[in-house]
């Protein structure tokens, strides 16, 4: 029997494994191949930088449609109807002809980005409460390699002369077959307990949307400042330092570098340091190697600066939804659209907030303002300190998470 749970377990992992690679690619393709997009749909960047609002607010109402959702039905049914639409919508960016068919597309890749995000991240937390242990920094881990794979893939199949629509749809019919293959894998809903304690809840729960909303807020803060790197790091050191595009690249390249590498070790750290130690010190580091960045005189020190505010972000995002997820595994998925939508909408106001700012400073000062939110998120950090739970609770949750019928 105890065989049986812990098989059922590990694969459960290993299948959400699978699903944030799956995420990964998928953004990461749309990403290489929005230059070919662009000119097949004849539209300007301008109209791209609009339309790619229409992708975000997809995304953030997905997440809010598939949170509910998943806490009503189980992430079991949900992570795979929201992989099955990421996947078959994948498709639909390189067929636009035009500005409006392309303006459809990106709401659809959109709501089905948002609702495996919150659906998957949400079965994530399950995974996390069964093993009784930090396991979801690994899983951001994978998304991260899935966007290096795609980044990959479509050089190769670029440079073969494959079109978009060649490429997306090979990459659209792998994700339906994955899709279908695990769904069967993943862990059933927990079953609440109904004992009179759980009947009267509601009146429990009533300080918890203000944790969820703090969550909520450092995720905007921190995710703001991860989007700073990836929309600004390599611009910074053209236009600051002087250097060639080539050379500039290097910026988000130990970013993102260091950021996956310090995911596959966040969980270790977490097992013996705790939660709120990860985002203390981590928000620490991020803070003080922005300060580097803005100061440096040199590529070798802003080179430098990026690979330390990559390790400091790297687990303390992770955190924050796994956090999210287990202040109420009830509404684990609805709380976890809250604080996964705000960050989203932190990482796409970046751009614009930074470039407003340029107006009244130099583009390295600006980066300050990461600076303020890491150090921000470094003084609320004890608010991920887990609630005590009461003898058994934990036990109860993870055989239940795994002793359900897989059939």
């Amino acid at each position: 029997m105890f065989e049986t749970m812990l098989r059922s377990l590990r694969s459960a992992r290993m299948t959400t494994f699978a699903y944030f690679a799956l995420n990964g690619v998928v953004l990461g393709l749309w990403v290489v191949h929005i230059p070919a997009i662009e000119h097949r749909a004849g539209i300007s960047h301008a109209t791209l930088g609009w339309l790619l609002l229409l992708l975000g607010g997809g995304a953030f109402a997905g997440m809010q449609v598939a949170g509910p959702l998943t806490d009503r039905f189980g992430a079991r049914r949900v992570v795979p109807l929201s992989g099955a639409l990421l996947s078959a919508s994948l498709i639909l960016p390189s067929l636009a002809t035009n500005a409006w068919t392309l303006a459809a597309a990106l709401l659809v890749f959109g709501i089905g980005n948002g609702c495996l995000d919150v659906s998957m991240n949400a079965h994530a937390v399950q995974v996390e409460a069964a093993y009784q242990r930090p396991v979801m920094s690994a899983f951001h881990a994978l998304f991260s390699v899935g966007g290096v794979l795609a980044a990959l893939l479509g050089a190769r199949t670029l440079s073969w002369g494959w079109s978009p629509a060649t490429t997306l749809t090979a990459v659209s019919v792998l994700g339906l077959a994955a899709t279908l293959v695990s769904a069967s894998s993943l862990l059933p809903p927990q079953q609440p307990a109904t004992t009179p304690e759980h009947s009267a809840r509601p009146s429990v729960r009533q300080p918890v949307p203000r944790r969820i909303w703090a969550l909520a807020a450092l995720a905007l803060m921190l995710m703001l400042s991860e989007g700073v790197a990836a929309d600004w790091s390599a611009l910074a050191m053209r236009d600051v330092l002087g250097t060639s595009a080539a050379t500039a690249a290097f910026a988000y390249g130990a970013f993102a570098t260091a950021m996956t590498a310090g995911r596959f070790l966040t969980d270790r750290v977490a097992a013996r340091f705790g939660p709120v130690s990860i985002v203390r010190y981590g928000s620490v580091i991020a803070a003080a190697a922005m300060t580097l960045i803005v100061v440096s005189p040199t590529v070798p020190g802003a080179v430098l600066g990026w690979a330390l505010f990559g390790i400091g972000l790297s687990g303390s995002v992770p955190q924050l939804f796994s956090a999210a997820g287990h202040t109420d595994p009830a509404g684990a998925a609805t709380n976890m659209s809250r604080v996964v939508g705000l960050g989203y909408v932190g990482m796409l106001a970046g751009p614009a907030v930074i470039g407003a700012l340029t107006h009244l400073m130099p583009l390295n000062h600006t980066f300050l303002l990461p600076v303020v939110f890491c150090l921000t998120a470094a003084i609320a950090a004890p608010i991920l300190k887990p609630a005590q739970p009461r003898p058994g609770d934990r036990a109860t949750a993870a055989v239940q998470a795994v002793s359900q019928p897989v059939g």
